[in-house]
């Protein structure tokens, strides 16, 4: 027995040198670090002191400590940013549906700002400006080494002034410019109507407008269609759309999902995940859906998508969308001032990060450029085409009734509208056609 204890005692002993052996080096290492930061904030104010007292022109001492905390945060990733009490304002303004500017959404990559996608209506769209197109230079001045929001602030200026960009896009050999003149932005976040018997929900941002309005205009259409029943399915039209708020991505999501993860977040602590899951009720009572995407479709428009995506619960189209796949926190600040800070990615319900990936089209299907018509196609289109009803004396078809010759003429018009469809928005009329082969399958059990 007495050994028994002598044992215990000698493997306490034991545990506590153990335990004080591996504990200090930790503390010292965490001792370390902490010296090292004070050093480095001692080294920023000596700095920050001798830029005040010998740079050659007399400086803002605010406005140098502002963008000292912009070149913290912009050194993390392309979406954090410090916002300052103008910004700040301009970007609660933006989120509640109207600001003033261009109507571009922009990122910013390797040094140049890229534009994530032109918002409809807007004078860049207008312009001509595409997803993808990298604006280098506004008004002649380069923007390379500028941070995103200086040159976003570059960009900004009265309504009704003009401003010239210089745009690099891919396929064209040589930079060009674009004229444009600044507008008022006024955000329609969703626009529905309906094209032959499918419903079309065309979401332009997320912002607090976005669920509210396509639950009104969807259930307009539905009431204008005579019933669900007479609505073929619906095309959630996401090209270019931006992004947005997260709660509205949500909602939008789970008013076509009965059940099942919408989205998840997980972010550097395990306790900071979240998971969002679906409540019953489909707006679109069971109707098929069709989701359509590009390059310019990120953030939420892609939450939106891959959830729809991964429940089977709409088929993709279009091409690959962006590829944001995290989230960002904005924080007041002292001052009305704010911090943009990424604090978290978002995962589909399958689990998968689209982060710099993008969502992938279930099929994929490219907008053609638009060809510029020639004297020959004008002068073809303008001939009629003969038939045989068209000849003197032709013999009348004897085997349909009246109404049965106007109900395929009617049918024969909705199709010309599909056709002359496919050369205004190609993608567009693909999943209508889609839509139209599932509507003709019936229901599938």
């Amino acid at each position: 027995m007495k050994k028994f204890v002598m044992a215990a005692v000698g493997g306490t002993v034991l545990g506590i040198i153990a335990t004080t052996q591996i504990a200090a080096p930790l503390l010292a290492q965490e001792s370390a670090k902490t010296e090292n930061v004070y050093e480095q904030l001692d080294l920023f104010g000596d700095i920050f002191e001798r830029i005040r007292a010998q740079y050659v022109e007399e400086t803002d001492s605010s406005e140098l400590i502002e963008a000292a905390i912009n070149g913290m945060l912009t050194s993390l990733d392309p979406h954090s940013s410090y916002l300052s009490p103008k910004d700040a304002l301009k970007m609660r303004e933006q989120t509640r549906g109207e600001f003033g500017g261009l109507g571009i959404e922009v990122t910013q990559e390797e040094g140049f700002v890229k534009v994530v996608s032109p918002i409809d209506g807007t004078p860049a769209a207008e312009a001509g400006i595409e997803a993808g197109d990298f604006i280098t230079h506004v008004d002649g001045e380069s923007l390379l080494g500028l941070v995103l929001d200086d040159a976003v602030e570059l960009m900004r200026g009265p309504v009704g002034s003009e401003i010239v960009i210089t745009v690099v896009r891919e396929g064209e050999q040589e930079p060009f410019d674009v004229s444009i003149v600044r507008d008022t932005i006024q955000l329609t976040a969703v626009r529905a109507r309906t094209v032959g018997d499918t419903a079309v929900l065309r979401l332009t941002t997320f912002n607090e407008q976005t669920f509210p309005k396509m639950k009104e205009g969807l259930e307009e259409q539905i009431e204008a269609a005579g019933g669900i029943d007479n609505i073929n399915g619906i095309v959630i039209d996401m090209r270019n759309n931006p992004g947005g708020l997260l709660n509205q991505a949500i909602a939008v999501s789970d008013a076509f999902l009965e059940e099942g993860e919408i989205v998840s977040t997980r972010g550097r602590e395990l306790a900071d995940g979240d998971r969002v899951n679906a409540t019953p009720g489909d707006l679109a009572q069971g109707k098929p859906i069709v989701v359509l995407i590009n390059g310019g479709s990120a953030s939420a428009s892609e939450i939106v998508a891959g959830a729809l995506q991964d429940h089977r619960r709409a088929i993709v189209i279009g091409t690959k969308s962006f590829g944001k796949g995290s989230v960002q926190t904005v924080m007041p600040l002292r001052g009305s001032g704010a911090m943009r800070l990424t604090t978290a990615r978002y995962y589909t319900p399958s689990g998968r990060s689209i982060q710099a990936l993008g969502v992938s089209p279930d099929i994929v299907v490219a907008q053609p450029p638009a060809q510029p018509e020639t004297e020959e196609d004008n002068d073809a289109a303008a001939r009629p085409l003969r038939s045989e009803a068209d000849l003197r004396g032709s013999l009348n078809n004897d085997s349909l009734t009246d109404d049965q010759i106007k109900q395929i003429e009617a049918d024969r018009e909705k199709a010309q509208k599909a056709a002359d469809l496919r050369e205004e928005d190609y993608q567009l009329a693909y999943a209508i056609d889609i839509l139209k082969g599932l509507s003709a399958l019936g229901p599938q059990e």
